[in-house]
């Protein structure tokens, strides 16, 4: 490889590139389109307050009394007290649609006293995942509360459920490493699956093997662009998410190396799927039965941990996955060692990914 003639096809390809509207549009404009309208609609989530319904069949306790005020003021949920005569509770939250309730246990304050394991039994709504997270994790702050106070901690207060996601952080939080993530597939994927393609049905692969160019020193090209596109996206949805809507997550250099193995991935993903094909038509459909699913089910919009039970191992299948759960742990929780735990699985599956390429890469069809 003749690194000079890299640096003097360089440019030329990124004017073919920037000369593409369409790729230009998926590569920068579409994830800062996302980040604005997911961000519009998250943007008030960080003071949103689930509604709870509560039966307190201990009403004339001031322990439960107590435990309700704390949870109340823990601002994430708003208790609203049932009538005694409700009847069934189930059937009555059923009734008000409602996404979570509690039940406080009669005895509660006795149990309290007499330092007796009591459970507080709390209701949730299966097609409300985030808000039964958010009550779950306020019910559980209160019980540690009272369990330090009472007896050092020791279970006396439990519920029957457990909580999700981190208190401490909004879903914009987790939405900007996700479209950092998108943008990092995206870009390569498409663009990649079109080049080869196209150029290989045109000739264009067969007219640059007359000139001095290798392929090694094409793909170099490519490779730096598009790390340097997955640079820019990086820096530009950091900005917009936290100037425009206060977002925690900070650029840090533990994210450096996804955004390098991240791009040099799905342009070999991409480059193989095109080089493989035997129509740009075709080459089309492949990538994007290849790019959907990773792009929905790889916590891009939403976090994993809200997913089915059964729908996680698919996730975890998909290279996208590890590329913004290292994000995450880069950018939201400094998790150093959890970021370089996933960079390693990327860069295993990228020299993969990267190797298959070569192998079906050609500038000349037999």
């Amino acid at each position: 490889m003749n690194p000079r003639r890299v640096a003097v096809y360089f440019p030329a390809f990124v004017k073919g590139y920037v000369r593409n509207p369409v790729a230009l549009f998926f590569s920068l404009i579409f994830p800062i389109i996302l980040v604005l309208i997911f961000g519009a609609v998250f943007s008030n989530s960080g003071s949103a307050q689930v509604p709870v319904y509560v039966d307190n069949l201990d009403h004339n306790s001031a322990a439960s009394q107590e435990f309700l005020a704390a949870l109340n003021q823990s601002g994430s949920v708003s208790i609203t007290l049932v009538a005694p005569d409700t009847g069934n509770f189930s059937s009555f939250l059923d009734q008000q649609s409602a996404d979570a309730g509690i039940v406080i246990p009669q005895g509660f304050g006795a149990d309290l006293a007499n330092q007796t394991p009591v459970v507080v039994t709390v209701y949730t709504n299966p097609s409300a995942g985030s808000a039964a997270g958010i009550v779950m994790g306020a019910v559980q702050g209160v019980e540690n509360g009272v369990n330090l106070g009472v007896v050092h901690a020791s279970p006396i207060v439990s519920s029957n459920d457990q909580s999700l996601g981190s208190p401490s952080y909004h879903e914009i939080d987790y939405l900007v490493p996700g479209l950092i993530g998108f943008a990092i597939l995206v870009g390569p994927m498409f663009s990649m699956v079109n080049i080869s393609s196209s150029w290989k049905h045109d000739k264009l692969f067969r007219q640059l093997s007359l000139t001095p160019l290798k392929r090694s020193e094409w793909l170099a090209a490519a490779l730096l662009w598009f790390i340097s596109i997955a640079i820019i996206s990086a820096v530009l949805l950091e900005v917009v998410g936290t100037v425009v809507f206060g977002a925690q997550v900070r650029l840090v250099w533990s994210m450096v190396p996804f955004l390098i193995v991240g791009p040099v991935l799905f342009v070999s993903v991409g480059l193989l799927l095109g080089s493989v094909s035997d129509t740009p038509e075709t080459a089309a459909v492949i990538g994007n039965v290849v790019t959907f699913p990773m792009m929905f089910l790889s916590g891009t919009f939403f976090p994993v941990s809200l997913f089915p039970s059964w729908l996680v191992p698919v996730a975890h299948a998909l290279p996208l996955f590890y590329v913004i759960d290292g994000l995450n742990d880069a950018m939201l929780f400094h998790n150093a060692s959890g970021a370089l735990a996933d960079a390693v699985i990327v860069l295993g599956i990228a020299l993969v990914f990267f190797v298959a390429a070569i192998y079906a890469f050609r500038w000349r069809e037999d």
